[in-house]
């Protein structure tokens, strides 16, 4: 008899359409895999919806808070529901930008400078020599990313703004120039890198990432052997320290201009990456022979608890 598999997607974190999206890929691929597979829009009563269901593996397709922290990950753990990606502690651990660099840190990543602190701080004044990035220590997809330019005169006063949702403490880390590179980790080995181009935008900021055309992938990224070696490296042993399982995602940043510093910095590991037409790994898959029905069917393979 197949697995039957409930694909949980949605949610109700500000990456909810993304995680729609990938949710209705994945679930699409496992049907035409031969799975038997529920959509599962999460919302608060996911403990009883499962009880009711009581699949033989989750699929999470969720992104952001709740979905990708390590709580929803706690949840089947006590339900004893095998489930995809990486487990609670990883979870948890890698959504918090701050403990997972000082983690990262530890096992010989480098990692870019940071601050942390209150964000209305940041209105009053620069904490960080222009220029730097203001980030909320634990969302994903860019929400709430501002990027202050070297030379700029007053620090972001959107920080102020009584709507500002993101919460009262920011991380504010040192710019790091440079191409912007990601690589894919699935079980223990890494994946091809690619070299992300944003078209049009500052930055690979949410519509870079989701909106077709928003970015262009160089994949293989066009990278000395050393380079892109030391980069697939990284990545493993960002996702080996991070505890993570499963399939994850290392973003990087490369200075390699003339008068550049040389250095890959390690900017963050996601263990939820995204699963949509776009997405960046399963392109990585693709490219070294793994179909996208082939990934997610592994995924599901590889679920467990205890992770």
């Amino acid at each position: 008899m197949a697995k039957h598999v409930a694909v949980l997607m949605g949610g109700w974190s500000s990456e909810r359409p993304v995680s729609l999206n990938s949710g209705k890929a994945c679930a699409d691929a496992l049907e035409a895999r031969g799975y038997r597979v529920t959509r599962v829009d999460v919302d608060r009563t996911v403990a009883a919806v499962l009880e009711e269901l009581r699949p033989d593996v989750c699929f999470n397709a969720l992104h952001g808070i709740y979905g990708e922290d390590g709580t929803v990950q706690g949840i089947l753990e006590v339900m004893d529901i095998p489930y995809t990606h990486s487990g609670v502690l990883a979870s948890a651990l890698a959504m918090n930008k701050p403990k997972a660099k000082h983690v990262m840190r530890a096992a010989g990543i480098p990692v870019a400078e940071h601050k942390l602190v209150h964000r209305l701080e940041v209105v009053n004044g620069h904490v960080l020599e222009p220029p730097y990035v203001v980030k909320p220590p634990a969302e994903g997809s860019s929400f709430g990313v501002i990027i202050v330019a070297a030379g700029a005169a007053h620090p972001p006063q959107e920080l102020g703004r009584p709507d500002w949702r993101f919460g009262d403490t920011v991380m504010v880390e040192k710019y790091v120039p440079g191409r912007e590179l990601t690589c894919g980790v699935m079980g223990d080995r890494a994946l091809d890198v690619i070299e992300v181009l944003p078209q049009g935008e500052a930055f690979y900021d949410y519509d870079a990432k989701y909106r077709p055309g928003g970015s262009k992938h160089v994949l293989p990224a066009d990278l000395s052997p050393f380079i892109y070696q030391n980069i697939q490296t990284l990545a493993l042993e960002a996702h080996r320290s991070l505890g993570c399982r499963g399939v994850s995602r290392a973003d990087f940043r490369f200075d390699d201009k003339g008068d550049g510093t040389g250095q890959i910095i390690c900017l963050e590991v996601n263990t939820q990456p995204g699963m949509t037409a776009t997405s960046l790994v399963p392109e990585m898959a693709a490219h070294a022979g793994i179909g996208f029905g082939e990934l997610v069917s592994w995924m599901v393979e590889d679920a467990s608890c205890r992770r």
